[in-house]
């Protein structure tokens, strides 16, 4: 019986811990894909005022 307490305790302790490590991950992939998009904004406007500044 003590063996199976000890292995629900860690089995929670992994899950909960897995829990917060997942959520960090799509923190930082929101993060990433925020910048992402704002890179490729500007970029996109870059080459658009490169065409319109030749006429």
């Amino acid at each position: 019986m003590k063996k199976l307490n000890i292995a629900l305790l860690l089995l929670v302790m992994v899950a909960l811990s897995s829990c917060s490590v997942i959520g960090g991950i799509f923190k930082a992939g929101a993060v990433v894909g925020i910048v992402a998009v704002l890179v490729i904004i500007g970029i996109i406007f870059w080459i658009f005022s490169m065409f319109s500044g030749k006429q």
